[in-house]
């Protein structure tokens, strides 16, 4: 007869997703400068960029609706009243933040 190992290892469920983070904070421009610069100098066009990478429109341009939609999609912590704040207060900050982010998931082979 065959001994029986015990089940040491329970398998885990999918569904339950570990917190994100941004892939920089709000205030660092410097670490992609061309992005900062879009971002201050042609702001609508950079809106436009990050609509088109989120499959948006772009006439919606920059938004807390977009903010909050990319935090949901990748488990990113958060509130709506933070992004509102963020877009409000320095929406160049909030909006070349999105851009970097989503350059570095593309790079990492993680944007979706």
């Amino acid at each position: 007869m065959a001994s029986q190992q015990p089940i040491t290892v329970q398998p885990q469920c999918p569904v339950a997703q570990r917190p994100g983070e941004w892939q920089s904070g709000l205030m660092d421009c410097c670490s992609d400068c061309n992005v900062c610069l879009c971002g201050t100098f042609c702001f609508p066009c950079l809106g436009c960029q990050v609509a088109e990478d989120m499959n948006e429109c772009c006439m919606c341009g920059p938004s807390v609706a977009m903010r909050t939609l990319y935090r949901t999609r990748y488990n990113i912590p958060g509130s709506i009243l933070g992004d509102c704040a963020s877009t409000v207060f320095c929406p160049s900050c909030a909006l070349c933040q999105l851009k970097r982010d989503i350059n570095q998931r593309k790079e990492l082979g993680i944007f979706s």
